[in-house]
């Protein structure tokens, strides 16, 4: 059975567990500047940076939603909700992290092996974004440039591992924009399906700027719709820097707005404009929020045309969004609510597996709940025909 005819959900964001291959020969190359894989006795797998050892992070942060088989109860799990994510002092949770990869189920370790956890759920395919988001925002663009060579690489034969149902997306090097354009052209040739970039442009630069039209025109001509990932992050603006002193909760609740601002250099600083068939994808930002922020952002255009006539005058972002973008969802109500404004071919479900946030593995059981009010119709777009048109599957 082919994509094309598996009734069952396709997953639009769902992540990659990188492997020690990933990292391979950099540290050859860079030395003390390049991550690589290493163990700790008794304390587990870790992408540990030399130069910067207070950023090793051990693997296992990756995979959490890959223990919940290993309770003897399941988790909490809300009506039309995500199960509950447990405690990290949970003998479960705490057996990833002291056992490293060889202690994660053999789907997260192994492409080929993959397809057996997506049965588990219920799902027939995943669009993979990345697991180690640092990868876009090393300051060495020499070893950044490496590094996500060697992970599209790696992701072009995990999809292969997986007979076609890891669909993985390829991530570019945008600090530098001729590269970025460069690495484009050999992931087309590869056969990928979409690409990646930092959720906000580097620093000095924005996407609106002249220097990513080739990018943009490359990618419109090819049809491979660029996404955008919570987290995913070129650097760390100072705003953001600041937020570390709220309270998390209120950090965690404003996700969306790390990607309001390439939003706007996208549909108001002139990207849309010249490319109107070029499509963008939200990840994991979710997007109950989208209705009213597109409301806002249309008076906030229109007063500052009204100040400065010469300025460019507002158009419908309504339409603009509707035209090109699209939102990952998990157990968005809110989204689901609202998709008569921001149109339900503008959603895209997704398991996120294996991190946290997860719906694994219960998402057939989320996903009755979530549509029970709704169409067939409906629940086959937003959990599968519009990620399949999208990613021509």
């Amino acid at each position: 059975m082919t994509l094309l005819n598996d009734p069952r959900p396709i997953s639009a964001d769902s992540h990659a567990v990188e492997r020690a291959e990933v990292f391979e020969g950099l540290a050859e190359t860079f030395g003390d500047d390049a991550p690589r894989v290493i163990s700790k006795e008794g304390k587990g797998d870790f992408i540990h940076t030399p130069s910067m050892p207070n950023r090793s992070r051990n693997v296992a942060v990756m995979a959490l939603a890959g223990t919940r088989l290993d309770y003897a109860e399941p988790l909490p799990r809300e009506h039309a909700s995500k199960p509950g994510a447990g405690s990290m002092e949970d003998p479960e949770i705490q057996a990833y992290f002291s056992g490293g990869y060889a202690a994660m189920r053999p789907g997260l370790t192994d492409g080929a092996l993959r397809p057996g956890d997506q049965d588990i759920d219920g799902v027939s395919a995943e669009i993979l974004y990345p697991g180690w988001f640092p990868m876009f925002s090393l300051k060495n663009l020499d070893l950044l440039v490496a590094l996500q060579r060697n992970y599209n690489d790696w992701m072009h034969a995990e999809y292969q591992a997986s007979g076609g149902r890891l669909i993985g997306l390829a991530a570019l090097p945008v600090q530098r924009p001729d590269v970025a354009i460069a690495e484009l052209e050999r992931v087309i040739d590869l056969g990928f399906k979409g690409v990646v970039i930092p959720s906000n442009a580097p620093r000095g630069l924005r996407y609106s700027d002249p220097a990513y039209d080739p990018m943009w025109a490359l990618a419109e001509e090819a049809g491979l719709p660029v996404s955008f990932h919570v987290a995913c992050m070129s650097h760390l603006p100072e705003w953001l820097k600041a937020m570390n002193s709220r309270d998390p909760i209120v950090q965690y609740a404003g996700s969306p707005a790390l990607i309001h601002d390439t939003m706007v250099e996208l549909m108001v600083r002139g990207v849309c404009a010249k490319f109107p068939n070029l499509k963008f994808v939200l990840a994991e930002f979710n997007a109950g929020w989208v209705a009213h922020w597109l409301d806002k952002v249309q008076q906030g255009w229109a007063r500052e045309y009204a100040k400065d006539p010469s300025s460019t005058a507002p158009v419908d972002v309504l339409e603009i969004w509707k035209r090109q973008f699209y939102a990952t969802i998990e157990d968005d109500t809110a989204a689901l609510r609202t998709r008569d404004v921001i149109g339900e071919e503008t959603l895209l479900w997704g398991s996120d597996y294996p991190h946290t946030d997860s719906t694994w593995p219960c998402s057939t059981q989320v996903l009755d709940e979530m549509f029970e009010s709704y169409s067939a119709e409906t629940r086959d777009k937003i959990t599968r025909t519009n990620v399949a048109r999208l990613y021509s599957l």
